[in-house]
């Protein structure tokens, strides 16, 4: 049970089912593979973020669109696999007509994996109709860079209240974007930010981003250095090295893990190690963001790993 002093994290963003199949190898065109495992599992940066949380024993809520189409079951699905994970959904949009965001993965032998998405584009206009009152009674937004119409509005109304936002930079977006300045902490993935900042070299580029924003600033790497600003300077922090069985969602869960430290009180580098921990657990095993690890596990691995 969630202590009654575990910060609440508001998690804003997308949420998805995610079809995962575990294959020996990812077929070329027109090839055929038998899949060895097969899962159907709640996805999507935030809500794979939310379920992180939830099982490290931090509080979450998840703003989100899904769709309400006749028939469409897949949003219901989305809902129920969250409520059963403890999330709180007041914030969830439906839209009327619109199907929910579904995924198909494929996921290889060495824990890579090749995704196919269908996102209905009704979806990307939805708002929630009181983001301060959302954003109230919270210690923390995380959020994530894809649904710009909702989440804007509800981190601008936390940073009025004075609550700090992490913003997950999972994919590109403008130089300009209202995201960076309004974010305490940003990480990104390498190839969102690569792709923001226009640059290979990723301290580069996070020194470009450092020009218009005076957050916090990290990106993650796969299996490289997590490398972070300290003032000027650009610091690297080492991942946990694991057997890789399957890398989908270990960039949400490392989101949610970050959040939560930092809502619990820790430094930004200690809770990127944190993060680096719980990404590593969840690396060990196939499942995308159902394999998200719980606290004990996260503790044991920072404590045999120093």
């Amino acid at each position: 049970m969630t202590p009654a002093a575990a910060p609440t994290i508001l998690c804003v963003g997308v949420a998805v089912l995610d079809q995962v199949f575990r294959v020996e190898r990812i077929p070329a065109a027109d090839g055929k593979v038998q899949a060895g495992a097969f899962v159907s599992v709640i996805g999507g940066c935030a809500a794979n973020a939310a379920i992180a949380i939830a099982r490290l024993g931090g509080r979450a809520e998840l703003a989100s669109v899904l769709g309400d189409a006749a028939g469409d079951e897949v949003g219901d699905r989305i809902l129920a696999g969250l409520t059963r994970e403890g999330v709180a959904c007041s914030g969830i949009v439906r839209v009327a007509g619109a199907t929910s965001i579904v995924s198909g993965i494929l996921v290889d032998r060495a824990g890579g994996r090749s995704i196919v998405t269908h996102c209905d584009e009704r979806l990307f206009g939805a708002t929630v109709a009181d983001p301060p009152a959302l954003a109230s009674g919270v210690h923390m937004v995380l959020a994530d860079n894809w649904l710009p119409d909702l989440v804007v509005p509800i981190c601008a109304a936390a940073r009025a209240g004075g609550v700090p936002v992490v913003l997950d930079g999972d994919g590109p977006m403008p130089m300009t974007s209202d995201l960076l300045t309004l974010a305490t902490h940003i990480v990104f993935s390498a190839e969102g930010l690569r792709a923001t900042a226009g640059l290979d070299d990723l301290g580069a580029s996070l020194a470009r981003v450092a020009v218009g924003t005076q957050a916090f600033l990290a990106a993650t790497d796969g299996a490289g250095d997590i490398v972070w600003r300290d003032g000027a300077k650009l610091r690297r922090e080492p991942v946990f090295a694991v057997e890789a069985v399957d890398t989908l969602a270990a960039g949400d869960v490392f989101h949610g893990a970050f959040a939560l430290a930092l809502a619990e009180g820790r430094a930004a580098p200690a809770a990127l190690r944190f993060a680096a921990a719980a990404a590593a657990v969840k690396c060990t095993r196939f499942g995308g963001g159902s394999a998200a690890p719980r606290r004990p596990e996260v503790e044991a691995l920072l404590a045999t790993r120093g």
